[in-house]
């Protein structure tokens, strides 16, 4: 039987490890895709897209900057449906975080909105990630964390812990966005992102694995990793875009570890490897 044909969509960031992955399943399901890269000259983010099964009839790619609204509206313009993944994911100290972090998470957030809005687009998904619902250390211990809980914007700015703060500012203007424009927005509230590497460069959570490879030495006092699969991830992004009756946050995660556990783990794994313990 012929599948059922899909509408256009578009997937910010779609070169990104999610995205790529977002795009490849899109494209499996007969969606035909606007995907948005930061420079269409630069084959690391375009060759493996433009790889993928469907992507020659199906695959559209734009070169956007994230603060002008002009380069974000041309990719989303005549679209049923958006998936904003492109968003700074850096864990390591930034010397400008305004720069670097906030205003392209934040502002960019606001972009991608307004231009669905515009173009009268049905749903958005945003990523927004873990980050946005921990550190909050003033969350009572014994209560479960739910869609009320979110990073501690205080404790972010004080404790210059950027990313976080990132994603909580941006998640949050989403949301106000969506309240007074009346605009349709699900959330994924992803964990630490792991799994197969479709773009050629490494990315953030996938470096923690390659440090340990490498011999990490540094010290990880009471960290958690909530652990998925990227494929799980860009699955729950077509998942809430699908079910009509899907609304709010979702956090996708596998399983919570401490870091030394998930170390041990990865020694098991690889043990022709000097794990750090």
């Amino acid at each position: 039987m012929e599948k059922e044909k899909k509408g256009v969509v578009c997937v910010t960031g779609g070169s990104g490890f999610i995205g790529s992955w977002l795009v490849r399943l899109l494209l499996e399901r007969d969606y035909t895709v606007n995907a948005t890269v930061k420079d269409l000259k630069d084959e690391r983010e375009t060759k493996h897209l433009q790889a993928l099964e469907g992507a020659d009839s199906r695959l559209h790619l734009f070169e956007i900057d994230l603060l002008n609204y002009d380069s974000v509206l041309a990719p989303i313009k005549g679209t049923v449906g958006v998936f904003h993944l492109a968003s700074p994911c850096i864990v390591e100290r930034v010397e400008d975080p305004e720069r670097v972090l906030l205003d392209p998470a934040i502002k960019g957030t606001t972009n991608v909105l307004e231009a669905a809005k515009a173009s009268g687009v049905g749903r958005v998904v945003v990523t927004s990630s873990i980050s946005a619902i921990i550190p909050s250390p003033s969350w009572p211990a014994d209560v479960v964390k739910g869609e009320d809980c979110w990073a501690d914007i205080d404790y972010c700015k004080k404790n210059e812990i950027w990313y976080p703060l990132s994603k909580t500012l941006a998640e949050k203007a989403a949301w106000a966005f969506a309240k007074e424009n009346n605009l349709d927005v699900v959330v994924v509230n992803p964990g630490t992102v792991m799994g197969p590497i479709l773009p050629p460069a490494i990315n953030a959570s996938m470096a923690m694995l390659s440090l340990l490879l490498q011999g990490c030495t540094e010290a990880y006092e009471n960290v958690y990793m909530g652990s998925v699969h990227v494929k799980d991830v860009a699955l729950a992004h077509i998942l809430v875009y699908e079910n009509p009756s899907a609304s709010g946050r979702h956090l996708c995660i596998e399983s919570i570890c401490h870091f030394s556990d998930f170390a041990a783990k990865v020694a098991e794994l690889y043990p022709e490897y000097k794990i750090a313990r």
